[in-house]
């Protein structure tokens, strides 16, 4: 891998002034960061076009987002987090390097140890990567008995796969993601989370995850957990009813889906659509969970869990108790965040949520059907 970190100073008021390496240029530099430069010359090495002084932030809107008409910014599109961002103090940039498909960036943070950014928005850190990669796997595999075949979407660091390895029952693990830099990128600095690939039953596909569930066989997964990017962009395709559709039918009956879905502080009108949606797809039971990742937008992130038709799955009373499964808790690594009081606490909704989403409130008690 090639760590290209000295160059690239600028700040998100710089909207212009972009260099042949699609970064921004000193003609283009702010004078507040050319005399933060200037007065601490160790900053070369942390310099990027979003860490300022030696401070990562995240954009206020996804790049490409969002423009500037006159003095004012001007927001188009789905803006995630507006007038808000969460800073990380900064020891060095490790990598960045534009993919096919997005910029692909890590440095080493004061706090969180390494962390991957992905187009401005902080992916994963060392500390706190563990909730989300733990909660987005076994909330749907510990909901059902003996899992056997399982599709990730998206997942290229090696997270997921890692945490579906602690289910024994596992036979075959699908993995679809589309940028082959980010697996390469997570081998290299993330080998905590990579050494999911290393894992037999695990089967990687570069490429297209719409066109890959597309030629999936119908039936064939016990469960799939897509584990992908905001959806803003090309990922915007991922939280519309046509991929749910593709999703159900490639589920068995009775098969789960744990779909990322967001932040309920900021997104409960996204939150509102995928329900009502997957309301509409998955026939048997749909629900909400959340957990705490201190480095995502308002420090929580939400999953939307679905079951299709056939045996009833109760989500909230896990089936297939991680504790009770041989060498699950310790394979690998020790689990850190997830347990079986975790898993039913993350279904607890806060009033205001259940207010703003109604949607919430229309997803049968399987134990009654």
């Amino acid at each position: 891998m090639e760590v290209d970190a000295g160059r690239g100073l600028g700040c998100q008021k710089t909207m212009d002034g972009k260099a042949s390496n699609g970064f921004v240029s000193d003609k283009g530099i702010p004078s507040c960061c050319l005399k933060a430069r200037a007065s601490a010359p160790e900053l070369e090495a942390k310099c990027h076009s979003t860490v300022v002084s030696g401070w990562f932030s995240e954009p206020q809107s996804v790049s490409g987002h969002y423009l500037y008409k006159g003095s004012k910014m001007v927001y188009f599109n789905n803006p995630m987090w507006p007038g808000e961002a969460h800073s990380l103090q900064v020891e060095s940039i490790l990598f960045k390097r534009q993919s096919e498909y997005q910029e692909v960036v890590v440095f080493k943070s004061s706090t969180y140890g390494k962390v991957l950014v992905l187009d401005g928005i902080v992916q994963l850190t060392e500390k706190d990567e563990c909730a989300y990669q733990e909660m987005i796997a076994h909330l749907p595999l510990c909901s059902i008995p003996s899992p056997k075949t399982v599709l990730v979407v998206g997942g290229g660091d090696g997270g997921v796969l890692r945490e579906i390895a602690r289910h024994n029952s596992v036979e075959h693990i699908d993995i679809c993601e589309i940028d082959k830099m980010v697996i390469d990128v997570s081998k290299e600095f993330f080998p905590e989370l990579a050494i999911g690939f290393e894992d037999p039953r695990v089967h990687l596909h570069v490429g297209d995850a719409v066109e890959f569930l597309r030629h999936a066989p119908e039936g064939k997964y016990d469960a799939i957990i897509v584990d992908s990017s905001d959806p803003v962009g090309p990922a915007q395709e991922l939280v519309e009813k046509p991929f749910f559709n593709t999703i159900a039918k490639a589920l068995r009956p009775g098969g789960v889906l744990c779909n990322m879905a967001e932040s309920m502080w900021l997104h409960t009108h996204l939150i509102q659509d995928m329900i009502s949606i997957c309301h509409e797809t998955f026939k048997g039971s749909v629900h909400y969970a959340w957990a705490s990742v201190p480095t995502y937008p308002s420090g929580v992130i939400g999953f939307v869990l679905c079951s299709t038709e056939g045996p009833p799955v109760d989500f909230k009373n896990p089936i297939n108790p991680i504790e009770k499964l041989e060498g699950a808790v310790k394979h690998k690594r020790e689990l850190k965040f997830y347990n079986s009081e975790m898993h039913s606490a993350a279904f607890a909704l806060p009033s205001f949520l259940k207010r703003e989403v109604k949607a919430l409130g229309d997803s049968p008690n399987p134990a009654q059907k």
